[in-house]
């Protein structure tokens, strides 16, 4: 072979590996344009002010459950501020199985030091519940600074660097927790699998216990669900803004859960969010429902 052959078939090797590349690029924008997306799936948290937090959809559905768990004993915002900023600190809201030494989970829990087992701690509904466990017995935590009361729970070498996420914590908590109404959305495709009714069920129960599930004949009708608006257990009342509160913590978790759990459509309140909406927000809807309503990938 010649020595001009050499760099002619290099160059050659050269573009057509440009050419493959470039194709490929192409072909996940189109893919993307197709079902909705405009780059992997996101979810953002916003304020009434215009701030916002964004997120991928594993850190929102573990933000939603850490929430979920905090409302459900009783807690109240500021409590689940603070969990989230910790887990914010601890791991990114990334359910870790590793740490320093043996801390795992969303809040580097460690089982030598009487948090669980491995198992029980990189369960995200364990691992917050003994969070809020051990918050609840410090004294006037929720006036505490943040960093304060964070350390008490986590005997952190390093505590003053949960202070810088106190304020995406206070975002995501009052949109979690319903506080802002329809302030929370993810820019998740549609559906490509069809949608488990009895799955979204088992998760709902998992963070907001069984009573959170419709009981009612007719609640779940194919591939819609239903679900019963009662206020918070916080909250400790059964109508007005409390019950509306209830009812956006419900629609926003549903969200949150939209792609692990197929879910394509959220309505509440005359309000309504639909997976692969170019827009990704929720828009205004001449339907009312009792409660909200979730519509799974068919």
């Amino acid at each position: 072979m010649s020595q001009t052959a050499l760099p002619r078939r290099g160059r050659l090797l050269r573009i057509a590996a440009a050419v493959a590349v470039a194709l490929a690029v192409a072909g996940y924008l189109v893919a993307q344009y197709e079902t909705g997306g405009g780059g992997p799936p996101r979810c953002t948290a916003a304020s009434a002010d215009g701030d916002s937090y964004r997120m991928s959809p594993e850190q929102a559905v573990n933000a939603a459950t850490i929430s979920a768990v905090g409302t459900t004993r009783g807690m109240p915002e500021r409590a689940v501020t603070i969990a989230l900023a910790t887990a914010l600190q601890e791991s990114g809201l990334r359910n870790l199985d590793h740490g320093d030494r043996d801390s795992l989970g969303l809040f580097q829990q460690r089982p030598s030091q009487g948090w669980g087992t491995a198992k029980q701690i990189t369960d995200p509904v364990y691992a917050a519940g003994k969070f809020y466990d051990h918050l609840a017995k410090v004294p006037g935590y929720s006036r505490l600074p943040l960093t304060v009361a964070a350390q008490r729970v986590q005997r952190s070498g390093f505590p003053q660097a949960y202070a810088k996420h106190e304020p995406d914590a206070a975002l995501l908590s009052a949109a979690l927790t319903g506080r802002t109404p329809a302030a929370f959305t993810c820019s998740a495709a549609k559906g490509a699998t069809k949608g488990d009714a009895a799955r979204v069920r088992t998760e709902l129960a998992r963070d907001f216990g069984p009573g959170v599930l419709p009981t009612a004949r007719g609640a779940v009708s194919g591939p819609v669900l239903d679900l019963p608006v009662a206020s918070t257990a916080a909250a400790g009342a059964t109508g007005g803004p409390q019950r509306t509160q209830r009812g956006w913590e419900l629609a926003h978790w549903a969200v949150a859960h939209s792609s692990e759990l197929q879910i394509e459509q959220v309505s509440y309140a005359g309000r309504e969010w639909t997976a692969g909406d170019a827009d990704n927000t929720w828009h205004k809807t001449d339907e009312k429902t009792a409660g909200v309503r979730l519509t799974l990938s068919k």
